[in-house]
């Protein structure tokens, strides 16, 4: 796989500051009348959160007329007029707050739609690239952190800058001289935070990907935990759980301490400043007034300031999130439908491989040259040793990969020119590993679909594949719940169920991946008998080493490295006397 491509997966390729805000309006536009009326609302609360210092001013420096009637009318009415602005600034805030979640939880419903939809179409040789625990972190971690760019930081931001150049305006405006004798107090706020601003960015790039390495590692040990235990590898799973663990908190206490730093800086400069402006202020004859109101738009000044710390951390956070989900849709899936591609309702089943070479990395050839046809409704079978390119034969059919070289047929219909759902459609697969989901018997027969299929349809299939004779025994038959991966079933069982799964959903193809590997005597007695009637169902198609299972098919391909050495039925190859006599000796004598 090409290594942009790779990174791209990984999320590891940076993209500019521009490219994700041009791609994340994308998304904002959608819900673009939402977000001016909260910044309309946003402006209208600044302007008022500046207005109150002055009123306060006024209020105050109407108290040296405390003992006249006019002053205690005014006294009254501005205390009014300040109780109302106040009441009306929050108003204001509660609506500007509520359009925004609104908006911002449609965005991400939006963007986590398209990055569960595009990771659906990926094939399997890019899923098989990505760690899962690395793509839980995006669907559901990054999305998270993109909720709060679009609910709280953006606008956040939006409203402490527009607060500090409002309140240095009005600083400059109340006391000219104060304000030139804070400005190089003011300067070093600036400086120091730009400092601190690119600092933790990078911080809090390391700890993402820290923490999507730390998800991978969780989900792959955490599924193979049967595996660690039986080989007591405890130990060393937990020194490797220590160090990522550790990689996490050492990253962590670096922002922590940069934050340590920063906030108790701006604090002291807060303070320094506030001492300044009464050491000044009597010096300059400034009101009592006027001294109240500086004292208050400093305030507003460093709150603001501070705020935009914490707001850029959760910036830095969005932007690690955003470049790691936009540089997975970046990634263009390597199986899609040609321009030209048809849909087709059904099949009636011929099966053609025509000069076929296939290799998943470079030209380490897995198929050399494989060429074969299938008739409908014919069974075929391949055998041969481990690596021969049993199992990528029908995964190329079903289009899992693309076939470097040559061409593969249904119905004489190339199968690049035929829709990859209207394909998958008409094949069923049963694979040696049957994953079961979460949830009921039946809900992993239709796989969640139950209001398509009516319970004795569901039964009919079962019976059919002999699935009945463990799921009738069970207190709540097809109710009964299935805990993950189907762990309180036995394989055989599990695979009985993946039949009648297969069943159900109808299909033109079967393929059968090892589907009799694995089992118990009496579980293959039924399985066989399964296969028999799946037989009149459409073509077929068998991956197995057991010998056994496929005596009967019609068609047999024996593979070694890579090509086809042999074909015919079980007799004819016996009478041949070459690898599949060799191979039926060597099984059927260790049996003995």
């Amino acid at each position: 796989m090409d290594e942009d491509v790779l990174s791209q997966l990984f999320g590891d390729k940076h993209l500019s500051l521009w490219t994700i805000s041009k791609r994340t309006f994308s998304y904002l536009k959608k819900e673009a009348w939402s977000f001016v009326l909260a910044l309309v609302l946003l402006g209208v609360n600044v302007a008022l959160n500046m207005v109150l210092p002055l009123i306060l001013r006024e209020f105050i420096n109407d108290l040296d007329f405390i003992h006249s009637r006019v002053g205690w009318e005014m006294l009254v009415t501005l205390g009014a007029v300040y109780f109302g602005v106040t009441l009306i600034n929050q108003a204001f805030l509660y609506c500007e707050s509520m359009l925004l979640q609104r908006a911002g939880q449609k965005i991400i419903y939006n963007l986590r739609m398209d990055v569960f939809a595009h990771i659906e179409e990926m094939s399997i040789s890019q899923l098989n690239a990505m760690p899962v625990g690395s793509l839980v972190t995006r669907v559901a971690f990054y999305t998270a952190n993109m909720s709060d760019l679009f609910t709280s930081t953006l606008v956040s931001i939006l409203r402490n800058v527009l607060t500090i150049v409002g309140v240095s305006i009005e600083m400059i405006v109340l006391s000219p001289k104060l304000s030139a004798v804070m400005g190089a107090l003011l300067v070093i706020v600036f400086v120091a935070s730009f400092f601190f601003s690119r600092y933790v960015k990078e911080i809090f790039r390391q700890e993402r990907k820290a923490h999507s390495d730390f998800n991978t590692f969780l989900n792959e040990n955490l599924s193979g935990m049967k595996i660690v235990q039986l080989f007591r590898q405890e130990n060393r799973k937990q020194a490797q759980f220590d160090e990522k663990n550790e990689e996490i908190r050492k990253l962590r206490m670096k922002a922590i301490t940069a934050f340590a730093f920063y906030r108790p800086f701006i604090t002291f400069l807060y303070f320094l400043a506030i001492a300044m402006t009464f050491f000044f202020a009597f010096r300059l004859d400034l009101s009592s007034g006027d001294i109240v109101a500086y004292y208050m738009l400093l305030q507003n000044f460093f709150s603001p300031i501070e705020a935009l710390a914490d707001s850029l951390n959760n910036l830095h956070r969005a932007h690690t999130a955003s470049e790691r989900l936009y540089n997975l849709l970046d990634v263009p899936p390597d199986v899609v439908d040609s321009p030209n591609a048809v849909a087709i309702d059904e099949f009636k089943g011929k099966i053609e491989f025509r000069n076929v070479w296939f290799a998943y990395e470079k030209e380490n050839w897995i198929l050399k040259d494989v060429s074969f046809v299938v008739e409908p409704k014919q069974t075929i079978a391949f055998v041969g040793p481990t690596g021969a390119g049993k199992t990528t034969i029908l995964s190329l059919i079903v289009r899992n990969f693309v076939p470097q070289k040559g061409d593969i047929f249904i119905d004489d219909i190339n199968i690049k020119d035929i829709q990859i759902k209207s394909l998958r459609k008409a094949v069923g697969q049963m694979l040696q590993d049957v994953f079961l989901f979460s949830g009921t018997i039946k809900s992993n027969i239709t796989l969640y679909d139950d209001d398509a299929f009516t319970d004795e349809q569901v039964e009919e299939v079962c019976r059919y594949v002999n699935a009945d004779s463990f799921i009738n025994r069970l207190p709540d038959k097809l109710q009964s719940q299935v805990i993950e991966k189907g762990e309180n079933f036995s394989s055989g069982q599990r695979q009985l169920l993946s039949f009648a799964r297969t069943v159900l959903a109808k299909p033109q193809i079967l393929i059968l991946d090892e589907a009799t590997a694995n089992i118990d005597t009496e579980t293959e007695v039924l399985i066989q008998d399964s296969l028999r009637k799946m037989r009149n169902i459409g073509t077929m198609l068998i991956v197995a080493h057991r010998l056994s299972t496929i005596q009967h098919a019609d068609v047999i391909v024996v593979l070694q490295q890579g090509r086809v050495v042999e074909s015919g039925n079980h007799q004819q190859l016996l009478r041949k006397k070459g690898v599949y006599h060799k191979l039926y000796q060597l099984q059927f004598e260790s049996e003995d």
